[in-house]
């Protein structure tokens, strides 16, 4: 089983290293990226069910050996029972005299870092991609991006893109123009335009503080450490990914130079959302992204969606193209809608969006670094806990685009203007 789990692991850095040399600009390159993401989706699964495997064999009790088997089992070797007890040890370790753990020195591996002057120790990998995994799956937005993992010696991805802004005839592939023969006397030499996206990872660094008397709970200490990171590092991400400055964190959607914002309608109410509204927002949604698209807003919006209407003469009639399944999903034009607690106030930018994540990238490298510290508040009785990971984000477009028929441009991201 071991070697399936480190077969998983190093197919997923070959699937990232392939990523990050692709060209993007040619079919070829798109379709091998999409072939790509398909199988890191498949590894993710198959990494996820061995990550969980290898869970149910550390917390398996403990089979009696033969003293020839016992002599030859070494404390480093022993597995933690449990994420608590790895926890318990650490802090054992961080106080003065006290014991320490020689699994704490040699169960680690991956890329993390150790400073026992200060309290540090290594965490073992498993359990660093097991918070960030459960992160991402809590997330609303982060599992809808294309995520990237940096492979070593590597903090950063560039990759060559068209730089086109306008599908008119003349600006298609940032120049390229064709003609018929019978046009030869005003053919003109064109090329494409080609630019350089590149983003660099950030850390991003989860706090937390436990009670002297709380780490005598091994176990009630690793729960509770695990659902305080997983639901923070899932939140931050989002609200990093919707509404980020792009200043030593992620570029928010909404923040973005790609994003499109709808209008409000003449003579519309403050804090109101309409039929015209939805039809509008949809109609600036890039065709390509139509298929791939959810609408994201906050919940102060539902209500004005319960009372969305079609005029038909002196009457009015529900819109066709808002459904309520039976899943408990609203859905408009076919598309989900999915609360947000990130998105803005009613009446606000951001408090109702319509976007096509796939355009998003999310790039990320190694795993969570964890380090203790019984100093920083000593006088309290607690001990300090950080995680950080390496991780950040950025739309793939930079600005919208101009549809070669009509004037209105088009984008993977489109909100509705203040009313």
């Amino acid at each position: 089983m071991a070697s399936r789990y480190l077969a998983l692991r190093q197919r997923e850095h070959e699937i990232a290293a392939e990523a990050g040399q692709l060209n993007l600009e040619t079919p070829e390159g798109v379709a091998r990226l999409d072939a790509l993401q398909a199988e890191k989706q498949e590894v993710s699964a198959a990494l996820l069910i061995e990550e969980k495997r290898r869970e149910l064999e550390r917390t398996a009790p403990a089979v009696e050996r033969s003293p020839i088997q016992s002599s030859h089992d070494r404390a480093e070797d022993r597995p933690w029972d449990s994420f608590g007890h790895f926890l318990q040890a650490v802090a054992t370790a961080g106080t003065p005299g006290g014991a320490h753990d020689p699994r704490l020195y040699a169960a680690a591996s991956g890329a993390n870092v150790a400073n026992s002057a200060d309290g540090g120790f290594l965490v073992r990998t498993e359990w660093s991609s097991d918070l960030l995994n459960k992160a991402t799956q809590a997330a609303t937005l982060a599992p809808l991006c294309q995520t990237i993992t940096l492979g070593d010696g590597a903090d950063s991805l560039e990759a060559p893109v068209v730089d086109e802004t306008s599908r008119a005839t003349g600006s298609r592939w940032g120049g390229v123009q064709v003609y018929r023969r019978a046009e030869a006397d005003t053919v003109t030499a064109a090329r494409p335009k080609f630019g350089i996206w590149e983003l660099r990872v950030e850390d991003m660094m989860g706090l937390a503080y436990a009670t002297d008397r709380a780490l005598r709970d091994a176990q009630s200490l690793g729960q509770v450490f695990a659902d305080a990171f997983t639901d923070e590092f899932a939140f931050k991400l989002d609200d990093e990914i919707y509404r980020g400055t792009g200043a030593g964190q992620c570029l928010g959607v909404l923040n973005s130079g790609a994003l499109v914002t709808v209008a409000a309608e003449a003579g519309q109410a403050a804090a109101t959302v309409v039929t015209e509204n939805l039809s509008k927002m949809w109609a600036r949604l890039s065709l390509r992204s139509r298929a791939r698209s959810v609408w994201v807003y906050n919940v102060d919006v539902e209500p004005q969606l319960d009372q969305l209407a079609m005029a038909v003469g002196t009457g009015a009639l529900e819109p066709r193209f808002v459904s309520f399944g039976p899943d408990s999903v609203t859905r408009i034009k076919g598309r989900p809608m999915l609360p947000l607690e990130q998105a803005a106030t009613l009446g606000t930018v951001g408090d109702i969006a319509l976007l096509d994540l796939s355009q998003y990238i999310l790039i990320r490298k190694g795993g969570i670094d964890a380090q203790e510290s019984m100093h920083v508040r000593f006088i309290y009785g607690e001990r300090t806990f950080r995680w950080t990971q390496s991780i950040i984000g950025k739309p793939k477009l930079a600005s919208p685009l101009t549809p070669y028929q009509g004037a209105s441009t088009t984008s993977p991201f489109v909100v509705l203007a203040t009313r």
